[in-house]
């Protein structure tokens, strides 16, 4: 009799948090790694710290948020928001120290090394240098403060999440008070005031005397000054070395001429501080009866959010930190992170561009054309030879921007259809949207609104679309459009025919560049019709009973993967061939893990390649033996989902837009769509067997939940990244090197 297993012992899980937390060590680690150029692990420091601030705004906000409202729901791990609390605490501890260590210990003097000096205090400036700082304050910085002090007329001032500020206390010099003395014209009026406040001290010190109690000292006051943050955070500082590059941040050029901010008032002492602010927010859009004005309205509420971090430098001033935490309604000892070193590390991003530093940066590349699609070539024409896989950032995101900008211009067009979830800045597909409605087409374009971090953006663009005549829609009530999918409804000489494209990232041409991501374009019928299904389910009340290829969230697509990966449990168990490979951002779905638990359990060969977070265990007796998880960290965000099961030696591939979590599967709408074409197959397998035997940025996770790298020794080196560059290069044909990836110029911008 087969053995019954409970797969869901919450000691089979890992904590969604602090799985979270051992991928971000993955990126620090990055910056640890001494094969890596310099200017490249101090990037890598810079985006940790970045990930980190996002990572309290949101999920550690949302853990508070919890144990406010007395929720004591465990989650897959068995912990409760307080527990996932503190272990949170205890690990982000460790995490900032790591970070601060690799920082002074390494990079610090490695720079050094390389004639790169970031002063950390003002004493280390020759007299020259320190003469230039002081007039570079007077001239460029001055000007821009506003210092704020607090007291009973002065509350204590809005202080923006994320910004960095510098704190002081400060004493009076004189008996002037804060505007030095007073006029003539004011002694007579003031005169009996006075009297009557002197004789109270002098009955308050004779009181004091009778008592035994010392003379009482001047009574500190507070101010606070905001760091400008649309000023350079690193001065460069002139240097009689023409080698040397010499820099010294902000925030110590303001707090060494503090003083110069309060006449007629002496600074006890000045420290730098930065908060975080629960950023998290929920929208009841059932009872919003305008979603887009909602949404204005809860992000000028973030503005107020509770504030979940602290940043302190470490000494700081022990009245000073009181007077933070009171104004700042900090309770908790563990909201507080004190500072070894610079607050905020994103600033050594800016570091990353250094002229004159090339050998300290990995060489630039520059993504491959497609040779599916030359430059001016028809891009209808080149789909209909048939679908072509883009494989980004290693082949170029312009063939996508093509579509759409021919589309804008092509008299045979009728209709562009598109979800967007983030663009970037400047996009241009924005502008060939906008271009094509002013040409007449019917454009109809899906802005995610409830994007994070990206809501007030796409309220822009939002806008600028309806402008030029697009139909905008906000989504479905109760879900985000998490889709990539685009639509072209084109007439010909055989009647109405669709071009698709779909793909698992955003329609971004910035982060094209720097994330992985897989999309193809096809003119294939069947897909045509459910990409039209799919756009009638998001601006009508249309709900398909059947699709032909696609698998949509919310409601179909959780149903397909278990029915996918219990096939392969089962045909393993009738000893047939099987096995699963799966790559995503993040995986913490219980029922998708217990699945897998079950499927190792019956002899399933599992490949999971996990980035981020991983909620599923490896290597757990008679549960996990079968699965190995690895996480690649790169030059490049990996971000493509790719889905290969064995379908006993008929593989069938998937890729899409979702990850294997609760929220993708049954709070989004997500696409997943099938690899059709095998010579598309092929290729697309090709990208998972190179991922799967990387041995250079893969870590491992071992089984008690920590991650490390593969031993290398003696081994061929594997850099998936790398291969893939090159592979990209070596596939366009000699005679179109000449082309280089042309920067894409719309033919008119928005607004």
């Amino acid at each position: 009799m087969e053995k019954t297993i409970a797969y869901g012992k919450p000691e089979y899980f890992e904590n969604r948090e602090l799985s979270w937390i051992k991928f971000n060590r993955r990126v620090l680690n990055e910056a640890r790694d001494k094969t890596i150029p310099l200017l490249e692990r101090l990037k890598f420091v810079s985006i940790a710290s970045s990930n980190l601030d996002e990572f309290f705004m949101v999920r550690v906000a949302s853990l508070k948020d919890m144990l406010h409202a007395g929720v004591k729901k465990a989650d897959i791990a068995g912990m409760d928001a307080s527990k996932q609390l503190e272990l949170v605490n205890q690990d982000t501890r460790e995490l900032v120290n790591l970070q601060y260590s690799t920082y002074n210990r390494s990079l610090l003097p490695l720079l050094n090394q390389e004639q790169i000096y970031i002063i950390d205090a003002y004493e280390k400036l020759t007299e020259e240098q320190a003469a230039f700082v002081d007039e570079y304050f007077e001239k460029e910085v001055y000007p821009v403060l506003t210092p704020m002090a607090v007291d009973a007329g002065r509350p204590f001032p809005l202080i923006r999440n994320k910004s960095l500020n510098i704190a002081a206390v400060i004493e009076h010099k004189g008996s002037g008070g804060l505007f030095g003395e007073r006029a003539p014209e004011d002694d007579g009026v003031l005169e009996e005031a006075a009297a009557q406040e002197n004789g109270k001290k002098e009955k308050e010190k004779k009181e004091d005397k009778k008592e035994g109690k010392k003379d009482k000292k001047a009574k500190p006051e507070f101010a606070t000054v905001q760091v400008p943050s649309g000023m350079a955070r690193l001065v460069p500082v002139p240097s009689k070395n023409p080698e040397e590059k010499v820099f010294i941040l902000l925030e110590q050029v303001i707090e060494k001429n503090i003083d110069k901010l309060f006449s007629n008032y002496k600074v006890v002492c000045a420290y730098p501080y930065r908060i975080m602010r629960n950023a998290d927010f929920s929208i009841d859009e059932d009872e919003a009866p305008d979603l887009l004005k909602e949404i204005q309205k809860q992000l000028k509420k973030r503005k107020w959010g509770e504030v979940i971090r602290l940043e302190v430098e470490e000494g700081i001033d022990q009245k000073l930190l009181g007077f933070l935490k009171e104004e700042l309604h900090i309770e908790y000892k563990q909201d507080i992170f004190y500072i070894n070193g610079p607050i905020d590390f994103t600033f050594l991003m800016k570091m990353y561009g250094l002229a004159g530093c090339d050998h300290l940066r990995c060489e630039s590349y520059q993504p491959q054309l497609v040779p599916e699609v030359m430059p001016g070539e028809n891009i209808f024409e080149a789909i209909q030879k048939g679908d072509i896989l883009l494989h980004h950032p290693y082949q170029s995101f312009v063939p996508v921007m093509e579509l759409i900008r021919q589309a804008a211009c092509d008299e045979q067009v009728l209709a562009i259809k598109m979800t967007l979830y983030r663009v970037s800045g400047n996009s241009p597909i924005i502008a060939s949207l906008a271009q094509a409605a002013e040409n007449g087409k019917q454009v109809t374009v899906l802005v995610e609104l409830k994007a994070r971090f990206d809501e007030e953006n796409n309220i822009v663009w939002a806008k600028k679309l309806e402008q030029a005549g697009c139909h905008v829609l906000y989504g479905i009530v109760g879900l985000k459009t998490h889709s990539k999918i685009a639509l072209v409804v084109r007439r010909e000489e055989e009647g109405i025919r669709r071009y698709v494209h779909l793909g698992t990232g955003n329609y971004n041409d910035s982060t094209a560049k720097l994330y992985t991501d897989c999309g193809i374009l096809t003119c294939s019928e069947a897909i045509g019709e459910d990409a039209t299904a799919v756009f009638n389910m998001l601006s009508g009340y249309s709900e398909p009973l059947s699709w032909n290829c696609l698998a949509v969230a919310p409601i179909w697509l959780r149903k397909k993967f278990l029915k996918l990966v219990r096939r392969e449990t089962r045909n393993a168990r009738e000893g047939r061939q099987a096995y699963i490979r799966a790559k995503m951002n993040s995986l913490c779905d219980q029922e998708m893990i217990e699945a897998l638990y079950e499927a190792s359990t019956a002899g399933v060969k599992i490949e999971l390649l996990i980035r981020g977070i991983c909620c599923l265990r490896a290597g757990i007796k008679d549960v996990s033996e079968n699965i190995e998880v690895r996480s690649i960290v790169g030059n490049f965000l990996e971000h493509s989902r790719i889905f290969d099961f064995c379908n006993d030696g008929h593989a069938e591939v998937y890729m899409g837009s979702a990850d294997w979590m609760p929220r993708n599967l049954d709070r989004r709408v997500e696409i997943v769509f099938p690899v059709l074409d095998e010579e598309l197959k092929k290729k697309v397998l090709h990208i998972l067997d190179v991922e799967f035997e990387d041995n250079v940025k893969a870590h491992i996770l071992q089984k008690d939940g920590t991650y490390e790298k593969i031993d290398k020794r003696g081994k061929v080196l594997i850099n998936s990244q790398e291969i893939f560059c090159r592979e990209a290069g070596e596939a366009v044909p000699k005679e179109d090197k000449a082309y280089q990836d042309r920067v894409f110029v719309p033919a008119e911008p928005v607004g």
